[in-house]
């Protein structure tokens, strides 16, 4: 697991920038940014590094956007909201209060100062920062914002990153000192550890209301994200850390998936884009079914980008005590057997999130599937491999005659395992027979349950060098 490092969490009303000071502080675009108040609702966290300053050393540290206090929404998640701010709040090493410099003082934040004052008081840190102070001109403006109670105002602009290396000043001032969480992060154990056994990137992708937020919760032992029966309510991807038998994983419960032009607005077109790139970042996907309804196009498209990036899954048929009555778990396998064509070879695991069964067998098996995925076959057993299907079935001659000659076989990568074929012609390994060199691949070496990528290279001869390969692991 990752060692102890601070937890700045981002606090104030909505609409004063606290996603782009996220997405600033952090130099990546990761919050979805809207001018719609309302559009952040979980508490999403990323990982930065404070700069070092004449005083301090570079810091590793967690910053968390919330929603804002007080917010009016559509969907009625208000309550919800402000509960996700509060725990985060609760956690939080140092808060971030955030004032938009240029609208002034509003009721809003004197509501958030208030609120502030009740619940952390003289307990932690607050830091107060000017947002939209776009240019060193503004921040003689920010002096009015002392009026709120919390000091001197830091002046910054997440749209133009002034001030920001003074912002890295004032959060290391306002910590405890710094040598304390680089002694705890000493006291860890091996500091390299985290590169060692890094965690696991469990993705949860499947389309609206599939179970994706209650499944996050049920592992994470809290209600970590908000979890509603209106459908889009999560949109942003949110990571979530927790250890199972000594191995970290950080899953990420992403927003549900639409069909492309059932999309309304740039909100959900921003959610579902950061949904479909957190299939491009996981280790392992847990692709959700939802059991009580039909699969439909937009499973088709998850699997269409899973194959895509060559993503080991675990199909995860969710709300299977609603589906149980109507169907055994042989004859739904069938049925998703035939539906889902391109991940056959991908294991299942019924579950019900919502009252918590089967949940640690599909993260068992996510972890299986990751371990398959990082396994490493000698060249001297590829070759051998490859030499044994060859002589059962190599590829069809050429209309003039030309026969498949394949030189030798490596494996350059894991994560996914990828084979390179050298072969005198590649025009003469087909699809068909590409796809019969995945299966047998899949048989005969141990990635049973795991997508491989095939890469076939053309060659004119072997080297010496290249042959003597062939005799070795």
């Amino acid at each position: 697991m990752s060692a102890p490092r601070p937890h700045l969490v981002l606090v104030g009303r909505p609409n004063v920038g606290k996603s782009s000071l996220l997405n600033a502080l952090a130099n990546r675009r990761i919050a979805i940014v809207d001018p719609t108040a309302g559009v952040t609702r979980d508490r999403l966290a990323t990982d930065i590094t404070l700069n070092a300053t004449d005083d301090h050393p570079e810091l590793p540290a967690v910053l968390i956007d919330t929603g804002g206090y007080g917010i009016v929404d559509r969907d009625d998640l208000a309550t919800d909201v402000e509960a996700q701010i509060a725990s985060g709040v609760a956690d939080a090493d140092l808060v971030l209060f955030t004032v938009d410099l240029q609208a002034g003082i509003t009721a809003g934040d004197r509501l958030v100062a208030d609120t502030l004052r009740q619940t952390v008081g003289n307990a932690k840190p607050v830091l107060l920062l000017a947002n939209k102070a776009d240019h060193e001109s503004h921040e003689p403006e920010a002096w009015n914002l002392m009026q709120l109670g919390f000091g001197d105002p830091v002046p910054v602009s997440a749209a133009t990153k002034h001030n920001l290396s003074a912002l890295h000043r004032a959060i290391h001032a306002n910590l405890p000192p710094t040598d304390q969480w680089i002694e705890t992060q000493r006291g860890t154990g091996d500091p390299t550890a985290d590169d060692d056994n890094p965690n696991v990137k469990i993705a949860l992708v499947g389309k609206r209301n599939a179970g994706k937020s209650t499944l996050t919760n049920a592992l994470a032992g809290e209600d970590r994200v908000i979890v509603s029966e209106v459908a889009g309510t999560t949109r942003d991807s949110v990571d979530v850390n927790l250890e199972v038998n000594g191995q970290g994983i950080t899953l990420i419960d992403t927003a549900g998936v639409r069909r492309t032009k059932s999309l309304a607005g740039d909100i959900e077109y921003y959610a579902q884009h950061r949904s479909l790139r957190s299939v491009r970042r996981a280790d392992v996907c847990l692709l959700l079914i939802d059991a009580a309804v039909p699969v439909s196009q937009v499973d088709h498209q998850l699997v269409g980008e899973i194959q895509k990036h060559h993503k080991p899954t675990v199909i995860v048929v969710n709300k299977w005590d609603l589906a149980q009555e109507n169907y055994t778990q042989e004859q739904y396998a069938e049925y998703l057997t035939d539906a889902l064509r391109g991940l056959t070879f991908a294991p299942l695991v019924f579950i019900s999130a919502l009252k918590g069964q089967g949940m640690k067998e599909a993260i068992a098996l996510a972890l299986n599937l990751y371990q398959q995925a990082s396994h490493r076959v000698g060249t001297g057993e590829l070759n051998r491999t490859i030499e044994r299907i060859l002589a059962e079935r190599g590829p069809a001659a050429s209309k003039g005659g030309k026969r498949a000659k394949v030189y030798y076989a490596t494996q350059p990568e894991i994560h996914p395992p990828t084979i390179t074929l050298f072969v005198n012609d590649p025009d003469l390994f087909d699809h068909n027979y590409q796809r019969y060199l995945d299966n047998r691949f899949r048989d005969e070496l141990p990635y049973a349950e795991v997508p491989i990528q095939l890469l076939i290279k053309p060659r004119k001869s072997m080297s010496r060098e290249e042959r003597a390969l062939l005799n070795t692991d």
